[in-house]
């Protein structure tokens, strides 16, 4: 776990991810970069041979495909799904801000250019710099993280009690368009027990009981749940807005 500070000064709790998950997430997004590298060459040599090109073109489609599977790949990616690329959405992790707010193009930009340049490829030995840095880091943060101000995290690992007085940061967005007036007491009463009651329920419980409470709050906000989250983090997401906005 590290404690993070929010933007609203609120101290979060996250859970950390560490070499084992973050090294599957790698070999996964690497067979997908190997795959559409592949693709890019077989169309390009296709199209060349086609347009009979010189081997200049060639040159330039081998350029074009290491800086689309390098680069291009990891930041799309992570921008579009605000800090998950595939590997990491496999492996439930997620990258975040120091202030565990979710990351935006430029985060994305950083971290992929320092993971070909530094970390992985050009001087970082197949991924050598990334382990040392990631083991000398007291939160296991590569180069890439450190330049671009980034964490990668758990979003599948139950969050301590403490932490759900915060929405996670992956719903932060989501929590701030909604508006838990028409939640009752007794409802929000019966969101607080499920959630101080998470560790003595078992999976099957945890789901189905918190699949039942996030159907009846988004129903009373007149709002579809978010897709791909456990009942918990959404229902510590509508609690936490539901204080702030009580304290204004």
């Amino acid at each position: 776990m590290a404690e993070f500070t929010t933007g609203e000064a609120v101290a979060l709790e996250l859970p950390l991810a560490r070499i084992p998950s973050r090294a599957g997430a790698f070999l996964l997004d690497l067979v997908l970069q190997l795959f559409l590298a592949f693709s890019l060459v077989y169309v390009g040599i296709l199209v060349l041979s086609a347009a009979d090109a010189d081997s200049a073109w060639f040159a330039v489609l081998g350029v074009v495909t290491i800086v689309t599977v390098l680069v291009g790949y990891p930041v799309c990616s992570e921008t579009v799904s605000r800090g998950r690329s595939l590997g990491k959405a496999a492996f439930g992790l997620r990258v975040v801000r120091a202030d565990a707010g979710p990351i935006d193009f430029r985060h994305a930009l950083t971290r992929g250019l320092a993971g070909a340049m530094v970390d992985f490829w050009m001087l970082g030995a197949f991924g050598a710099v990334a382990v040392i840095t990631s083991l000398c880091s007291a939160q296991g943060r590569r180069v890439g993280d450190v330049l671009a101000g980034t964490v990668v995290v758990h979003t599948r690992q139950a969050m301590p009690r403490p932490a759900l007085a915060a929405a996670p940061p992956w719903l932060s967005g989501w929590a701030t368009q909604l508006d838990p007036a028409a939640v009752s007491d007794e409802l929000a009463a019966a969101m607080r027990q499920y959630l101080s009651r998470l560790g003595t329920l078992t999976p099957p419980a945890q789901h189905h009981l918190g699949t039942a409470l996030v159907e009846a709050v988004c129903r009373a906000m007149r709002c579809a749940p978010p897709t791909g989250y456990p009942p918990y983090h959404v229902l510590g997401a509508v609690l936490a807005r539901r204080q702030q906005l009580s304290r204004h």
